[in-house]
């Protein structure tokens, strides 16, 4: 080799030599500043009563925004379904029923936690007419005037079987009973009774209050029905157990409960 590329090689050399000498680490940069990742988000279905929509989206609203790693879905039907989901395995956390016997029946079964149940809000039974409707329909005594008149499925939907209980009562049933168009649940009795579908509808109190298109013109006796009891309880399968309890908590505390009254429920306590 000659002379020059030999210096010139030398040279090459001791560069990289002192390059892997004196050279620091890469420096990673991907990891520089990362932020701790965010808190999994739990999320938990609340099989309820149709007729504590409302209320019960209100609560969300506010559950969420002090719980913001936890994320309510609602599952509203008549509970008479919505236990027969349940016990026919349907993934939910907590049932929220408007039917104190569908309740216990879970209770009995096993279903839900004995721990984590609670009767805990009560409301009375309306009947309702379509605002300005000239039926001269003003006392459940009346209803045999009407040409169409809704109930929920006394089978499946708690308020048609409290209506039902209450037209027997005072001895009108038989009357009424081939005029009945029957709903899956409380909410599909108003909507038929503001659409003028019918001609009245017997629903809950917090249910007729909601709407406008309505007017409440009787409130059956207590005595003429079974007591209307709604009760919530933690599912004892619940894949998320403590933020189960952390919402079945939050529904008993005194904010929920101004709530639930706003809207017409009655508390048990």
């Amino acid at each position: 080799m000659k002379k020059p590329y030999l210096l010139y090689f030398i040279f090459v050399l001791l560069l990289l030599v002192l390059a892997g000498c004196t050279g620091k680490e890469p420096v990673n940069h991907t990891n520089e500043n990362k932020p701790t990742a965010a808190k999994k988000k739990i999320e938990l279905t609340v099989s309820a009563a149709a007729s504590l929509q409302d209320a019960l989206n209100q609560i969300k609203a506010e559950f969420e925004k002090t719980h913001p790693n936890v994320i309510i879905n609602y599952n509203f039907g008549a509970s008479g379904a919505l236990q027969q989901q349940i016990l026919q395995g349907a993934p939910v956390d907590l049932f929220f029923s408007a039917a104190e016997d569908k309740f216990d029946q879970l209770l009995q079964a096993g279903d839900i936690d004995k721990t984590k149940g609670k009767d805990l809000l009560g409301n009375e039974l309306v009947l309702v007419v379509p605002d300005g409707s000239n039926k001269e329909i003003k006392t459940f005594d009346d209803l045999t005037k009407a040409g169409k008149l809704s109930i929920g499925t006394p089978e499946s939907v708690p308020a048609g079987q409290y209506a039902k209980e209450t037209l027997e009562k005072i001895k009108v049933w038989n009357e009424v009973e081939n005029k009945m168009v029957y709903a899956k649940d409380v909410r599909q009795v108003l909507t038929y009774v503001e659409t003028q579908n019918v001609d009245a509808g017997i629903v809950y109190k917090t249910d007729a209050l909601i709407s406008k298109k309505v007017k409440i013109v009787d409130t059956a006796k207590a005595d003429t029905h079974a007591p209307i009891v709604y009760s919530v309880g933690v599912i004892k399968n619940s894949i998320h157990p403590t933020e189960a309890n952390l919402f079945y908590q939050y529904l008993q505390k005194e904010n929920s409960l101004k709530v639930f009254t706003t809207y017409g429920f009655k508390g048990l306590e």
